[in-house]
């Protein structure tokens, strides 16, 4: 999971953000378009919601960098709620953060 961004010229729905998810089993890839890091937190919860409920599947581990938008109280007690491991690693280092 990572986030780009903010882009220089904003999208036609003024979208300066992108969120990328990546199934390491599969490499499937989501993308999600964001206004502001601010929304990163509450989407990532909603997009676990639904793949446990769609594809009737459980998220045990996490990857992502080590930036604030990853990194912080809401998603913590989240994951603990539902019991996903959160690894991190170094922020902007393109070798620790594996396929995305």
């Amino acid at each position: 999971m990572d986030l780009c961004g903010p882009m220089h010229v904003a999208s036609v729905n003024g979208k300066k953000y992108i969120l990328i998810i990546v199934d390491d089993h599969s490499r499937f890839r989501w993308v999600k378009f964001l206004a502001s890091k601010d929304e990163a937190p509450n989407f990532i919860i909603k997009f676990l919601k639904m793949i446990q409920f769609r594809l009737n599947a459980t998220v045990k581990h996490i990857c992502t960098d080590n930036g604030t938008e990853f990194v912080n109280q809401t998603l913590q007690d989240y994951y603990e709620q539902v019991d996903i491991s959160h690894e991190t690693s170094i922020a902007r280092t393109r070798q620790q953060n594996g396929v995305v």
